[in-house]
């Protein structure tokens, strides 16, 4: 059976644009964008884990809101749990502290980005908004 890992990510809205990030060369699935977060460690609630992620790869903090979506997804050697959540900065400017670079895009633009399987469903969720 493979390996189940739980992920969190925000969906950080500004002005009508939305923050995505894209992954570093030497990271898995390098050079995809996704929306920011990551891996829920053992013991820790979704909520502090989408801080902490945030805080470590793009140095802000944020206000965790609603649970947006719930998606499961198989790649080859592992299974995702993802959660989204929508968020808010609530201090500091974004950096790239371990990400590659990051990109603030309207909904309708998602699609000029390439973004692992996982993230398939909030890209077409936030593209069927913009319609």
């Amino acid at each position: 059976m493979a390996r189940r890992i739980r992920v969190v990510a925000a969906m950080i809205e500004k002005e009508g644009r939305y923050l995505i990030t894209q992954r570093r060369p030497e990271a898995v699935l390098p050079l995809l964008w996704e929306f920011p977060g990551g891996r829920v460690e053992a013991g820790e609630s979704d909520e502090a884990a989408l801080r902490r992620e945030i805080m470590e790869k793009i140095g802000v903090e944020v206000e965790v809101g609603e649970e947006v979506m719930a998606v499961d997804h198989s790649y080859p050697e592992y299974e995702v749990e993802l959660r989204v959540y929508r968020a808010r900065i609530a201090r500091g400017e974004v950096s790239h502290k371990h990400v590659h670079d990051h990109r603030w895009v309207r909904a309708a633009e998602l699609d000029a980005y390439e973004f692992p399987g996982a993230d398939a469903r909030t890209v077409a969720l936030l593209l069927g908004a913009s319609e």
